[in-house]
């Protein structure tokens, strides 16, 4: 047999040529803190199934890794389908959808004639395990597109024949677990063996798909439902069949036949019904101070203009206070495990002097506000004195805002919280969901470039970042809040196609964003482009496209 080296961890391994990924892997996997689900060869993400036929560079992926939990996660689903297709017989089965991420887990929803229960639940995560011990080989194989839409349209996924009509690409890659098939937007494990840790708890109308994340990929937590958070999902969800929309396709099938525009409009309308709601919940609340919170590029700078403009057109004056003017002097800024400055940690923050002004401000006084110099590295005073009477309100926005150690004086009667998030609602198709954390950095991407003159990977780079910090400060304060607003408009990623592609293929191959690039252009292309010629001036989109009335971004 002919010899092949492989390079791992700057060491040369000879095998015979033909091995998989998987059996070599075998070899590796003790000095492996986690199991080994995926490999980078040559600096290319590959599945374990890949057969290894030339000298290479060899880098395993764990579950304990971004890329490899989220290949995980996938495995895991198409077990479930199978499972479900198992045990309720093909005949009864008509279709499984995984609509959002929740919790640590996926809502799932059960469309049949048969009633979703504990008991049919705990068959199916039974069946599940079972499958697991088996060991099933999952087989990819690549077909030309005629013939995969020919499957699909046989097994009655009728959201997978309607995403490849417009898929250009001539050729599909079809996944089959024994007589179960599906097609993944991402890559897979190689066999069933790899799934070990899961749960299924019955939820409101579902279920949820429980599974590990990759700080702990060997543990299922409980699922603690954040109701509501999900109860936004489920608006939102409502608000897409109220549009006719619930994947890819049926974005594509409104360019394709001229709704698209009144798709616009009727989202952007019912966009704002609910800010002008969520004025009428502050108003009757009676309560002074509005804290808005949420994570990066959720929109939250528009959003306060829209709804400042609804409480003025209710009587109410709208006072912003910027946190940011709130920041300790430069030298002061705690550090990071890394020793550089933590500009997003609370202390970063002079709290004390902020709760000082509001409640100066709460009980009628003339308050001078501070202003941070960015130049200088230190708060100064403004010379600008504020007093406010009983019809203004006090407006602040910043990542700390639901956490209320920020404001620790003021009264709860006092505060009314708002948490604002970009959470998509829109699905690839059936089994297929779109990352929240994808939509939302297309919208950083674009506006940076535009915005700040930062390269797509720049942006990339400082990303997982970027998530950290949303982790520790601002997800877990997000069910304090009195609402949620979701930010996501249903239409926003065939607008911003055409202006993150360009950005996107700017990435070099050489370069260490260029893995992430290469995913966010395949994911855009299920899209048609659209125009953003008539998305209105006031849209939270126009805060990353441009073109805002409110000078944002």
């Amino acid at each position: 047999m002919p010899k092949i080296h492989l390079k791992v961890r700057e060491k040369i391994f000879e095998y015979e040529a033909g091995l998989t990924l998987e059996t070599i892997s075998r070899d590796f996997q003790k000095a492996y803190p986690h199991d080994i689900i995926l490999a980078r060869v040559d600096g290319k993400l590959a599945e374990l199934m890949k057969t290894i036929d030339e000298d290479v560079s060899v880098e395993f992926i764990t579950t304990g890794e971004i890329i490899g939990n989220e290949a995980y996660r996938r495995t895991a689903s198409m077990m479930m389908l199978k499972a479900f297709q198992d045990v309720m017989g093909r005949e009864n089965f008509e279709r499984l959808t995984v609509q959002y991420s929740l919790d640590r887990g996926y809502y799932c929803e059960l469309i049949s004639d048969t009633s979703l229960t504990k008991e049919l639940l705990d068959r199916v995560k039974l069946r599940m395990q079972e499958i697991q011990k088996e060991n099933i080989p999952i087989i990819k194989k690549s077909m030309p597109k005629r013939e995969a839409i020919e499957i699909f349209r046989e097994h009655k996924m009728y959201d997978k024949v309607n995403l490849f009509h417009y898929r250009r690409s001539s050729r599909i890659n079809v996944y089959t677990l024994e007589d179960t098939v599906d097609y993944f937007y991402g890559y897979m494990a190689p066999n069933t063996s790899y799934v070990r840790y899961f749960d299924l708890y019955l939820y409101d109308d579902g279920f949820v798909l429980q599974m590990p994340e990759p700080a702990s990929p060997e543990t299922v937590d409980a699922f603690e439902p954040p109701e509501k958070l999900f109860n936004v999902l489920k608006q939102s969800a409502r608000w897409g069949e109220l549009l006719g929309v619930r994947t890819v396709a049926d974005i594509n099938n409104a360019l394709a036949d001229g709704s698209f525009s009144e798709l616009m409009l009727v989202q952007e309308a019912l966009q704002e019904k609910k800010i002008a709601e969520i004025a009428e919940s502050i108003i009757e609340s009676g309560k002074r101070i509005i804290l808005i919170a949420g994570p990066s590029s959720s929109g939250k700078t528009t959003f306060s203009h829209r709804l400042s403009i609804q409480l003025r057109a209710h009587g109410l004056k709208p006072h912003p206070i910027p946190v940011d003017n709130y920041f300790v002097n430069r030298e002061d800024t705690p550090l990071d495990e890394y020793g550089k400055p933590n500009f997003e940690c609370l202390e970063a923050l002079d709290i004390k002097e902020l709760n000082k002004d509001l409640h100066g401000l709460l009980a009628g006084e003339e308050v001078e506000l501070p202003v941070f110099n960015f130049v200088t590295g230190k708060r100064e005073m403004s010379g600008e004195k504020m007093k406010i009477g009983d019809r203004d309100v006090l407006v602040i926005e910043g990542i700390h805002s639901l956490n209320d150690a920020m404001t620790y004086s003021i009264d709860q009667s006092n505060k009314f919280k708002i948490y604002i998030s970009a959470l998509t609602q829109l699905n690839i198709d059936e089994h297929n969901r779109i990352p929240t954390t994808d939509a939302r950095l297309l919208r950083r991407i674009v506006r940076d470039a535009a915005k700040r003159g930062t390269n797509a990977a720049k942006t990339i780079s400082m990303w997982q970042s970027v998530r950290r910090g949303e982790e520790e400060n601002i997800f877990p304060y997000q069910e304090n809040c009195d609402v949620m607003f979701n930010s996501v408009l249903i239409y926003e990623l065939a607008i911003l196609k055409q202006y993150a592609e360009p950005l996107l293929f700017s990435v070099r191959e050489d370069q260490p964003e260029y893995e992430t690039a290469k995913y966010l252009i395949k994911f855009l292309g299920y899209f048609l482009g659209a125009s953003s010629e008539n998305v209105p001036n006031n849209s939270i989109l126009r805060e990353f496209i441009g073109g805002s009335c409110f000078n944002v971004g």
